[in-house]
């Protein structure tokens, strides 16, 4: 690597199994990035508090304090920072928890450290958005949805949306004239170098989206799916 390729985002990796931890930032440092290493869940998150780096690689299965815990204090705490979740995890359930407290992406157990840092490095082509005047969406069952707070309001409660729910909505609704891909959306949103990728993030965000927005989820009319081509936006 020349100094023209070196990077200076800083990526903290926590992980307890160590030779996969050093596997990761092995191959993270070789494509430039500043990397830290972690291997307990309570001292991630101090690190996490008094290092500030850019994006953090989060094993959910961690000593000390999980993978679930450490989002959910980071979301507490307001404190914005890209996360790509590790999971040996099968439940979906479990990945659209991490989701709503905020993770970026996900990466199964086993995976590939190549593929690993193109996932970290899609996560910081994603440019900050231009803050934007108040977009408020009524939707049908008296749902309103804030996309400038990023807040749902239903049945007399506030529930947060996530920046990647929200860029969901938007990116459907900017293009509600046709069925948006799954390809689409990981190039669009999710900022994929290739959408040949084995992943289903963008299936499990939906999931997640749809409860949030949708009447009744279990029968999606907004976020419409398209039996063998993606999604649509309702209207």
């Amino acid at each position: 690597m020349t100094p023209a390729q070196a990077k200076t985002q800083r990526v903290l990796v926590i992980e307890d199994e160590q030779n996969l931890a050093f596997g990761v930032r092995d191959a993270l440092q070789h494509a430039g990035f500043v990397v830290e290493l972690c291997h307990d869940g309570k001292q991630g998150l101090e690190r996490i508090r008094t290092g500030t780096p850019d994006l953090v690689v989060l094993d959910l299965m961690l000593p000390g304090m999980n993978g679930l815990d450490i989002l959910s204090a980071l979301r507490a705490e307001k404190r914005e920072v890209r996360v790509v979740i590790l999971t040996a995890l099968t439940s979906e359930s479990d990945l659209v928890r991490g989701f709503e407290l905020g993770a970026d992406d996900y990466m199964k157990k086993p995976f590939s450290p190549r593929e690993l840092v193109a996932r970290v490095e899609a996560q910081f082509r994603r440019t900050a958005q231009p803050k934007e005047q108040t977009v408020e969406l009524d939707l049908p069952g008296g749902i309103r949805v804030d996309l400038s707070r990023l807040e749902v309001h239903r049945d007399g409660q506030l529930i947060a949306l996530t920046p990647r729910e929200g860029d969901i909505i938007r990116y459907l609704i900017a293009n509600r004239h046709r069925v948006v891909t799954r390809d689409d959306l990981l190039l669009d949103v999710w900022h994929y170098k290739s959408a040949n990728v084995e992943t289903r993030t963008v299936d499990i965000h939906i999931v997640g989206l749809r409860r949030k927005i949708e009447p009744n989820p279990a029968e999606p009319t907004l976020v419409q799916t398209v039996r063998g081509k993606g999604y649509r936006w309702f209207s």
